[in-house]
């Protein structure tokens, strides 16, 4: 139904997200943070099927632990990684691929590696990507 008068709409960027970190795996900050099927907290990495999260916003070492014993606060925005050397200014606007936790690509990988973001800028700094 439609509006008769003003409505409070609630807001969140949910620029800081908390998750569980998965079974057996170690989360160093600074990161890119994917997560897997089940939702769990994985570090970034050559894999389909992931979905993108962040950047670690501090370091949580789950490798003696299961699903859940620990939980990783990760930040969305605008975060500059690696170049892996495909990702040129021609690239600005596409899509920024995983090749691991601190590296991205501009291909998938022939089907290999999960999204992340969109490409912002390209320089000397590396990659700049929107985790949205």
């Amino acid at each position: 139904m439609q509006l008769t008068q003003d409505r409070d709409t609630h807001r969140s960027e949910l620029a800081l997200v908390t998750d569980p970190v998965a079974a057996s795996e170690r989360i160093f900050a600074g990161s890119i943070v994917m997560l897997d099927a089940s939702g769990d907290a994985v570090p970034g990495s050559t894999a389909t099927g992931l979905t993108p999260r962040g950047v670690a916003q501090e370091h949580a070492d789950n490798r003696n632990g299961l699903a859940g014993a620990l939980s990783v606060r990760s930040r969305r925005g605008v975060f500059c990684f690696e170049n892996d050397s495909s990702v040129s200014r021609a690239d600005i606007g596409g899509q920024a691929y995983v090749v691991d936790d601190q590296t991205v690509a501009n291909t998938d990988g022939t089907g290999t590696r999960s999204a992340l973001g969109k490409i912002i800028d390209v320089n000397a700094d590396g990659v700049w990507v929107e985790i949205a």
